[in-house]
């Protein structure tokens, strides 16, 4: 990793520095979550909206006083060159209002403000880690490896780490067990195609399924997933958005990656041939640690388990194919020339 700005020489502690692209809603739940729970020391913000950024980093130093340790959160503006020193960025830039009707919404907004920075950050000399949040999750995360140059391992989206987490919530609130007693996974796209590995499913070693003649275990598979599956709608329907779960999905990664955990989450990553997919990034355990995204888990899937999940990375292959052809090279010129999306309307 590149060194901090504030490293202590004197005592060999090295801070962590985290970047945040986008303040928008989500980037200051991120940036909120990663100061209460001690993981950054620094953190650089970015935005072209100068004065929802200017009020997220007063507001933020000033939380600061009531975080475990001193943290320094820094106003960069919308020179994204700055991140190059940054251990990992977090990218939450968008537009929330298009995902109203599906998380498809934001696929072009998406993407051109990606266009916009990754490419100028790599050619600065950053060496770290991308987390992103911005939707379609799958799909921008995997334009953001492209434009990066950094291994497929340094790149990653939250993927369905939240919505494993609002499946595993639903158990327990059925079951009345607590939620880390519970080893669930939704896998696939991070959208309306993602399923519930419901065979895979256990308690204490013990999977669900044959727990289906037990009360309170005898739960409607169907009903479950569905309902894990539609949590972060019944969210933005109530307050048009999702922000705590999401912030802490993000930071959770984080982390995972600069405590060296070790720990295994489904995230959006980069398919190797497991799952009978290449060069496709999707949701599937893995595990997260100082070396990003490694060791993928094939889970034992059913018949109809399988074919969700290919329908589910059939889904982000077509939206990937929507975009507009885009050289790496151009990324890291500036000024950065984005091109138009054939299907793209948002100007009309």
């Amino acid at each position: 990793m590149v060194t901090s700005s504030l490293t202590d020489t004197v005592s060999g502690h090295r801070p962590v520095s985290v970047g945040i692209v986008g303040l928008g809603h989500v980037g200051p739940h991120v940036a909120n979550s990663l100061i209460l729970q001690g993981i950054a020391d620094e953190l650089l913000l970015c935005d072209t909206n100068e004065d929802k950024l200017a009020a997220e980093v007063q507001d933020l130093n000033d939380s600061t006083v009531f975080a475990p340790h001193r943290v320094v959160v820094r106003n960069c503006h919308a020179d994204y060159e700055r991140l190059a020193a940054c251990d990992v960025i977090v990218n939450s830039s968008g537009q929330v209002t298009l995902s109203a009707i599906s998380r498809t919404g934001e696929l072009f907004k998406a993407i051109d403000d990606v266009r916009s920075y990754v490419g100028r950050i790599a050619e600065a000399g950053f060496t770290g880690f991308w987390v992103n949040v911005a939707n379609p999750c799958d799909v921008v995360t995997r334009e953001i490896h492209r434009l990066s140059g950094l291994p497929a391992s340094h790149v990653m989206g939250t993927g369905t780490v939240l919505d494993s987490a609002r499946l595993r919530t639903v158990i327990s609130l059925r079951t009345g067990l607590a939620p880390e007693s519970i080893q669930a996974y939704m896998i696939g796209e991070h959208g309306n195609t993602q399923i519930a590995a419901w065979s895979s499913i256990s308690i204490a070693g013990t999977l669900l399924s044959t727990l289906k003649s037990r009360k309170p275990y005898d739960l409607d598979a169907v009903e479950v997933e569905s309902a894990a599956r539609e949590g972060g709608y019944v969210s933005y329907h109530g307050k048009q958005c999702t922000e705590y779960a999401i912030g802490n999905a993000a930071t959770r990664i984080v982390r995972a990656i600069v405590h060296d955990e070790h720990v295994v989450l489904s995230a959006s990553v980069q398919l190797n041939g497991e799952y009978g997919e290449t060069g496709l990034y999707i949701s599937v355990p893995c595990v997260i640690d100082a070396n990003g995204a490694r060791d993928i888990f094939e889970l034992k899937l059913s018949a109809a388990e399988s074919e969700g999940f290919k329908a589910s990375c059939s889904t982000v292959k077509s939206n990937y194919a929507k975009l507009a052809p885009m050289p790496v090279e151009a990324a890291r010129k500036t000024p950065v020339v984005i091109p138009r999306h054939r299907e793209d309307d948002r100007f009309e």
